[in-house]
């Protein structure tokens, strides 16, 4: 018999973070997170997100042993603000048994309706900073730190309990080549969208540097994606946790930013190497060797990952997406770098899709988010 329970303590939150570390345990592509990071992230007293959210983490047993988990989220700031009635699920890992999956979306559901709320989507995190999006292929190939991953028999239990396709990204291998022989059309929209409108690139050598600029580009990340049906702005305080936790440690050279002549900041673009391996050899923990790892990837990596994108919305389809990649590959190619993993892309960002298509590039994952009325 499958019971559900809630979590009530520290020792059950836990066991929550832990149970994927079983799931997987056999799996070659599934990358653990740190489960100390993940500990704070669901602590409402170190993680500002609570300010405007809420959640309740649930897990399955089956003869008094976990078989499942999943979270039940809601952020207010998406309900009250933008009238978007939805009780979010994530953390969702389950054994092959859709009668657990059925379990425990049903206590995301009658969450979802003591708040009284109109729908459930998922897999997502508290806000658009976190993970996102099912695995519905690529299930051959390492997950980012920025991912979650997923058996392909999760897929089919939502799809069976009756949840339909709410949005669909695109994972791509990229392979770039020595600049000199990168594509000589991003070349030329660069030098001439530059010149266009009079935009200048910033680089920087310094975290010092790099940090007054971080608020901005937060700011234009909101006004890049706000018009996204799936979109909820960043909040100040979320703005300062991301800022401690990330900007800190990416190397500066992997942020370019683009300003007009006035000096107003208008896209913006950040790389980071790709943790995956090192992060499968941490297992879980920084000590005593995961750290040592992490830090080994930072500094010595062939394979870089996109994170953040943005461009201000009135300069959207007019090159300043080339003008970003084609200063990235300048700086990569300095480095000696030539692979790239890409972020998940939205399925409906043309703009970038066809500039991934430019180089010699793979389709290697696809990722969804499900949702049904309640």
């Amino acid at each position: 018999m499958i019971s559900v329970h809630p979590i009530n303590n520290q020792t059950e939150l836990t066991e929550f973070i832990k149970f994927p570390f079983k799931l997987y345990k056999n799996c070659p592509y599934w990358v653990p997170p740190i489960t100390k990071e993940e500990k704070a992230f669901m602590n409402p007293l170190k993680n500002p997100v609570f300010k405007n959210a809420e959640a309740s983490f649930f897990v399955a047993k089956k003869q008094g042993k976990i078989v499942g988990r999943i979270a039940a989220i809601v952020n207010w700031v998406e309900v009250n603000q933008q009238q978007k009635r939805k009780v979010r699920f994530g953390w969702y890992d389950v054994e092959d048994d859709i009668q657990i999956s059925k379990k425990l979306l049903e206590a995301v559901i009658s969450f979802g309706k003591q708040k009284k709320l109109d729908f459930i989507e998922g897999p997502v995190g508290f806000s658009n900073m976190d993970k996102a999006g099912l695995l519905c292929e690529g299930f051959d190939k390492l997950n980012s730190m920025n991912t979650w991953y997923h058996y392909p028999y999760q897929k089919d239990h939502l799809e069976t309990l009756g949840f339909s396709t709410a949005s669909e990204w695109l994972e791509f291998a990229i392979t770039i080549p020595i600049y000199a022989n990168s594509p000589e059309k991003v070349k030329r929209i660069s030098k001439i969208v530059l010149k266009r409108y009079s935009l200048k690139v910033l680089q920087f050598k310094s975290t010092k540097e790099l940090i007054p600029f971080v608020d901005k580009m937060f700011d234009l990340l909101n006004n890049t994606y706000n018009q996204l049906e799936s979109f909820v702005p960043i909040q100040e305080e979320q703005i300062n946790y991301y800022k401690e936790k990330y900007f800190q440690f990416i190397d500066p050279q992997y942020i370019k930013c683009i300003t007009r002549s006035d000096g107003k900041l208008i896209a913006f673009a950040v790389i980071l190497p790709l943790f995956s391996k090192a992060l499968k050899k941490a297992n879980g923990s920084m000590f005593p060797f995961g750290f040592f790892h992490i830090l080994k990837s930072l500094h010595f990596h062939d394979t870089v990952s996109t994170y953040l994108i943005g461009i201000l919305p009135e300069y959207r389809q007019k090159g300043l997406n080339a003008i970003l990649f084609d200063e990235l590959h300048k700086t990569l190619d300095r480095k000696g770098i030539y692979k790239i993993e890409t972020n998940p892309t939205l399925k409906e960002n043309k703009a970038m899709l066809s500039l991934w298509k430019k180089y010699p590039h793979q389709l290697t994952k696809r990722r969804r988010t499900y949702r049904k009325e309640i």
